[in-house]
């Protein structure tokens, strides 16, 4: 575009402005003068121009692409947008889950792997992690959990001292920081790295029958990861490699895809099974329910303002679609609340106007008001209502993605099967996935975690907990921590 082509600047209401370099002031020499909209203007938005911070995952970017079903799962979920064929609008942000907007990418720390799905039903969203599980089952431990690995209160320093006095007293977490101490804890792209639900999710099919199933979406570039060392040279020489490394990799043509694959358990299965299958602290073994594919996810296309369609991105697990639901996973229904909570305290209560939060099929509420409103509302804004407004069809779109409970009034966990301890899985982790030199890894990564300002009692905690997972590994985890403090 030639210099006299360009377009004229104009301030946030089209109005064009006369200079983009000086102030309006009473002679060269004299004061500015107020009625300089546009310089107030830009003084008063770049004052504004951030918003809340996450909580969690506040650290992350995305990308937009399409989901494509390649596979027949019509007898286990109705939901139009996994019917064999289909095409669906996709977007998908990649997090960490305790570091602050600035912090590395290459920190150790579970990686968020969020989805909305633009469906014709309206948005569908996942928020999974890139681990099939996490560090504890029930959400009153939640908020306590982020705490301990966020900044202490005193200094605003993270402390290990705390992340393993809270891992310590919490022996769910083990099968979860095993994994996170383990190699994949520092993947060393999002694009080579496994996307999870992570919780059990229902489906049901035309004829009504129920599901329970776990979303896995295995990268089609390979795992790969970084030690402990790459990690820690990248977080010094680029902070941002991981979203640097997406955005570039889209620019230049290399789309990264990942192959969806179900695990499917029959309804009444849940009722038996050896362990509990709504326990965000376990795995299905793959030996009773099997990876059975249904389509493909690839990101073909980068966002072009960040800050609307990344920043402002408002995922949450409340927004499901017929053929899917929710299930008693306690972690799970505490997030249908928390997360468009968060939301709204973090965009106001309209963020779902925002158009990367907009559905891209008609929306008929009874909404109105509010901050930030941009949809016109229209008469009548109430039901019941003669007036020839929208109404529910329960037999159209029957609400059949349930179950029954019964039961006293308690503070639980779960009822606990056969297999249901804290450390068995951690164990299987440990012995039967991980080879030699992962253990080995295992170890370094854990000793020098601990060397890092962890104090007695939570130290000799620390080293019961890895011989709760295995006895040979917290010996050599024991005796690496006494070796460095010599």
């Amino acid at each position: 575009m030639t210099q006299d082509n360009r377009k004229p600047t104009t301030n946030d209401s089209g109005m064009p402005v006369s200079s983009e370099e000086f102030s309006l002031s009473v002679g060269a020499d004299g004061p500015i003068v107020l009625h300089d909209h546009y310089l107030m203007e830009q003084m008063a938005n770049f004052n504004r121009e951030m918003i809340p911070d996450r909580q969690p995952h506040a650290k992350g970017g995305g990308a937009f692409g399409q989901f494509k079903v390649t596979e027949d799962v019509s007898k286990y979920t109705k939901a139009k947008f996994l019917q064999k064929g289909t095409k669906t609008d996709v977007l998908i942000r990649f997090s960490t889950v305790a570091g602050e907007a600035g912090s590395p990418d290459t920190w150790r720390d579970p990686r968020g792997f969020a989805l909305k799905f633009y469906t014709e039903e309206g948005n569908f969203d996942m928020v999974g992690n890139n681990t099939p599980i996490f560090f504890m089952r029930d959400p009153m431990k939640f908020q306590h959990f982020i705490h301990s690995q966020k900044r202490r209160a005193d200094n605003g320093l993270r402390d290990n001292d705390m992340q393993w006095d809270f891992w310590t007293l919490a022996p769910e977490s083990a099968h979860q920081v095993t994994w996170l101490m383990g190699d994949r804890g520092i993947p060393a792209t999002w694009r080579h790295m496994d996307g999870f639900s992570s919780h059990t999710y229902m489906w049901t099919n035309a004829q009504g029958e129920r599901f329970w199933v776990k979303y896995h979406f295995k990268t089609d570039q390979g795992i790969k990861c970084m030690t402990q060392e790459q990690a820690d040279q990248m977080a010094g020489t680029d902070a941002d490699y991981h979203r640097r490394d997406l955005y570039e990799a889209i620019k230049r043509g290399d789309y990264p895809s990942w192959t969806l694959k179900m695990q499917i358990m029959p309804f009444e299965d849940a009722k038996t099974y050896n362990i509990n299958p709504f326990d965000l602290t376990k795995v299905w073994p793959h030996a009773d329910y099997p990876l059975i594919p249904v389509g493909k996810l690839t990101l073909d296309r980068n966002p072009t303002d960040f800050h609307s369609e990344i920043e402002q991105a408002a995922f949450e697990p409340n927004n499901m679609v017929p053929g899917t639901g929710l299930s008693p996973d306690k972690m799970l229904l505490a997030r249908s609340i928390s997360y468009s909570d968060a939301h709204r305290a973090r965009l106001g209560v309209n963020y779902k106007h925002i158009p990367v939060n907009a559905p891209k099929c008609p929306v008929h509420s009874f909404s109105k008001g509010g901050t930030m409103r941009i949809h016109n509302a229209s008469d009548p804004v109430y039901a019941p209502n003669s007036k020839g407004g929208p109404k529910a069809d329960p037999e159209r779109y029957p609400e059949d993605a349930v179950w029954s409970s019964d039961g006293e009034f308690v503070r639980a966990a779960y009822t606990l099967r056969p297999n249901d301890d804290d450390f068995s899985q951690a164990n299987v982790l440990v012995n039967k996935v991980m080879d030699a030199a992962a253990r080995d890894r295992l170890v370094s990564n854990v000793v020098g975690h601990l060397c890092g300002g962890v104090t007695e009692p939570v130290l000799e905690r620390a080293f019961a907990y890895w011989k709760n997972v295995d006895q040979t590994l917290g010996e050599r985890i024991e005796q690496g921590v006494k070796q460095q403090r010599g």
